[in-house]
């Protein structure tokens, strides 16, 4: 599978609200690097973070395009984040079911078939912004 194609798949699985999908194209020790957050590493600290994510917010991304660099080890994508937000995150505006809309990026390594690191970037003083 090329590495726009897996990097489609990912995002196609984070649409359908199936961690088990967006699992399946990281590697085993993925690095994901948050927003205003720490690294974490591996598919079990991967998967908590969507749990939680799924919990707080309810995102749909659109305008997806996917870049892909020479050679396929590592691909770039930016998108529109479409979201409701659910329920209280830790240091953030109270929640109360409100939408918000935001430009984002991401940022893969690909390697043996596998995404090895997703760095994710948006403006977090917009979005405290849509939803205060």
């Amino acid at each position: 599978m090329s590495t726009t194609a897996l990097v489609t798949r990912y995002f196609e699985a984070f649409n359908a609200k199936d961690t088990d999908a967006m699992l399946d194209c990281v590697a085993d020790d993925v690095a994901h690097h948050v927003n205003e957050g720490l690294v974490r590493v591996g598919k079990e600290a991967f998967a908590e973070f969507c749990a939680h994510m799924s919990r707080c917010y309810d995102e749909t991304l659109t305008d997806l395009v996917v870049f892909e660099a020479e050679g396929g080890a590592r691909a770039a994508a930016e998108f529109i984040v479409n979201g409701t937000y659910l329920q209280t995150d830790d240091g953030l505006p109270q929640a109360t079911g409100q939408g918000y809309r935001l430009p984002a990026g991401s940022f893969f390594s690909v390697a043996d078939g596998r995404i090895t690191r997703v760095v994710t970037y948006y403006n977090l003083a917009d979005w405290v912004r849509q939803v205060s």
